[in-house]
């Protein structure tokens, strides 16, 4: 039933009928009684509320590993500073000595890490002055995770590998979440690249599922087995590049060994 240009829909219900008056031939370049233009779209320039957002955090991307051997260890990480689709610098190292037979491995947000490795550095100082000695790999490594727990309900957006030897000469890595939690791995990585770098660790380091005989690697075929795991990562990973870092730790000391990656 049409009337004044309005069709009249039919309603039922156990109540009664009726009847609901619709108009279909109203100007859509005219407003609503309420004045509001509902045909109109504003993206959010002058009329819709535009929501805006705040995050602590950035993901600068990087890709760090370490592989614990008989009397080596071994930590990597490449040296891009990215952030969404753009390198914000070519050459800032993940890697960080906190004793001579001692390294971290940071990836994640850089101003985070920054700050992590102050309060390590901190309290690497306080242990020196008051002991008279360098602290020892396990030991570094539960404060590492009591500094990380400690801001559990605020994280420090950094994950991190440890690499070292004990007191023994063996060497020894460990892996973490961002809250604290770690354990004693043969081998680990984070970061951006670390999905395609674990299970070629896996396969290669820890000869899972193989069924030739397993031997000892030399920390020198391994930092071979390093340059092509972050080759190969590079190549799928736009956050990982420009230049690798490896250090090779031993109870004498630590050598560091570079290696170009691709830039683009």
């Amino acid at each position: 039933q049409a009337r004044n240009g309005k069709t009249a829909l039919p309603v039922h219900s156990s109540e009664g009928d009726a009847t609901i008056p619709v108009s279909f031939q109203q100007s859509s370049q005219s407003p609503n009684a309420d004045g509001e233009d509902y045909n109109h779209i504003d993206h959010g320039v002058t009329q819709a509320p535009y929501e805006r957002a705040f995050s602590p955090y950035d993901f600068n991307g990087g890709t760090t590993l370490a592989i614990s051997g008989e009397d080596y260890a071994i930590v990597a990480a490449d040296t891009r500073l990215s952030t969404g689709y753009e390198i914000l610098s070519r050459n800032v190292t993940k890697l960080h000595e906190l004793t001579p037979r001692c390294v971290l491995g940071s990836a994640g947000c850089k101003t985070d890490i920054d700050q992590l490795r102050s309060v390590l550095d901190i309290n690497m100082k306080v242990y020196h002055h008051n002991h008279r000695k360098e602290m020892s790999t396990p030991s570094v490594a539960q404060m590492l995770g009591n500094t990380l727990y400690y801001k559990r309900f605020f994280p420090y957006y950094s994950f991190n590998v440890l690499a070292g030897v004990d007191s023994e000469g063996k060497g020894a890595v460990y892996s973490y979440d961002a809250i604290g939690s770690f354990e004693r791995t043969p081998v680990t990585a984070t970061g951006s690249g670390q999905s395609f770098l674990i299970p070629l660790l896996d396969n290669v380091i820890k000869q899972n599922n193989r069924h030739d005989e397993k031997r000892e690697l030399p920390a020198e075929e391994v930092v071979e087995i390093v340059k092509d795991a972050f080759v190969t990562a590079g190549e799928r990973d736009i956050y990982t590049g420009d230049m690798l870092e490896i250090m090779v730790i031993r109870k004498s000391g630590i050598t560091k060994v570079t290696f170009p990656l691709k830039a683009d």
